[in-house]
């Protein structure tokens, strides 16, 4: 059974923008994923991306972090779940990477 994907972003202490993702993110809705990336970096010089409520992330959701990283600077805090496919994928060099 698919878990939806839910996008809350908010403001931090430090005024940097948050957006907590949960469910799975897919191809099915990595556009969505995508476009919720550019709107909070639009917002913000740094993004903090809480991961910790995602229980499954394909390549188009690391296709999606990876377009972000490359010009922005992007923060992941992801759960031990996701930690290998952050680490083979290469996200851990152009993102700091927190894992809990």
């Amino acid at each position: 059974m698919t878990t939806a994907l839910t996008l809350v972003a908010s403001a931090g202490d430090d005024g940097d923008r948050i957006l907590t993702v949960t469910g799975e993110v897919d191809m099915g809705n990595a556009a969505e994923f995508s476009a919720a990336l550019a709107r909070e970096l639009a917002a913000g010089a740094a993004l903090t991306v809480d991961l910790t409520g995602v229980t499954y992330l394909d390549s188009a959701g690391i296709a999606a972090l990876f377009d972000q990283a490359a010009d922005h600077e992007l923060r992941l805090t992801a759960p031990r779940l996701l930690d290998r496919v952050l680490r083979v994928s290469g996200l851990t060099q152009v993102a700091k990477v927190t894992i809990r």
